[in-house]
């Protein structure tokens, strides 16, 4: 695949993820809704890895790498599921974009090869005041929607300390097989609270649901990863950077298109501080190259 379609390939999917876990557990409860994209996406990846014919190593290291991967999907997942209960899914995509910010904290902590600068100060600076706008916004129209953005930032932290972790790990294992040997030992923990918490399977299930499942299982759980390393290995970091800028856009849009949800001018306002702060987060440096040739 060309690295134009990859790089575009990720922003459909990041775009499109958060409403479809919206419609793959609305009618059959977020457990479920969950437990069955990962269950599907640990055939999926293992399937993929199989064909790719790189298989799966099994050593030590390789384990405790797959159990962080494991443990960062199960935390983060159930995290997100339940959230949408709470927000509008437009808000995961956004609230998501602090992940970047989540990752350059923990990585000047534990691989001390981070820097603060000033404009990383500024721009997180910013992205708070916007977070702060979001959230006073959100318990205006809904009171339990501070749980929801409470998850959410938890789930963010989860998964940014995870791939800090990974990181120092200095490992050259394949994405795919990272992906597949993660959702492993994800699906089973999902297997196990579905099961003690009583659920049992729906009777009736529309075919929105199976779509959104089977949606979130093939592409947001293993073609999602794929492409996104794949066109990180490919573009330098700062166009990569831009897809976190463009999904929470495109993410808030298609939430107000086709589930109604909400897009007033204070939604709107924070989202724009939000992403103004992560773009002068991400982008900042190239101002002074900027400055001269204008």
């Amino acid at each position: 695949m060309s690295v134009p379609m990859a790089y575009i390939g990720v922003i459909i999917i990041w775009s499109t993820t958060p409403i479809a876990v919206l419609w793959s557990s609305e009618e059959v409860g977020f457990m479920f809704g969950v437990t069955s994209r990962m269950v599907f996406g640990a055939v999926f990846a293992t399937m993929a890895v199989a064909l790719l014919g790189v298989g799966l190593t099994w050593n030590r290291k390789a384990m405790q790498l797959y159990l962080i991967s494991g443990l960062s999907f199960f935390f983060a997942m159930y995290l997100i599921y339940w959230a949408v209960q709470f927000i509008p899914t437009g808000w995961v995509s956004l609230l998501y974009g602090f992940m970047p910010i989540a990752t350059a904290l923990m990585a000047r902590v534990w691989l001390q090869s981070e820097t603060l600068s000033t404009h990383r100060m500024f721009g997180m600076a910013l992205g708070f005041i916007g977070l702060a706008t979001i959230f006073s916004t959100g318990i205006s129209l809904n009171p339990d929607s501070a749980l929801g953005i409470s998850a959410i930032l938890l789930a963010v932290i989860l998964h940014a300390g995870s791939s800090v972790w990974i990181k120092r790990q200095q490992t050259a294992m394949p994405a795919i097989v990272m992906t597949s040997g993660g959702l492993l030992v994800a699906a089973p923990l999902f297997l196990l609270v579905w099961f003690m918490s009583g659920s049992e399977l729906p009777l009736h299930t529309s075919a929105k649901t199976l779509w959104s499942i089977g949606y979130l299982a093939l592409f947001g759980s293993v073609f999602g990863f794929a492409l996104y390393y794949y066109v990180l290995k490919n573009i330098d970091a700062t166009k990569t950077s831009l897809i976190t800028l463009i999904a929470p856009v495109s993410a808030l849009a298609l939430g107000h298109m086709l589930n109604g949800e909400p897009l007033t001018r204070e939604i709107i306002t924070g989202a724009i501080l939000i992403l103004g702060g992560l773009a002068l987060f991400e982008l900042g440096h190239r101002l002074p190259a900027f400055a001269r040739k204008s």
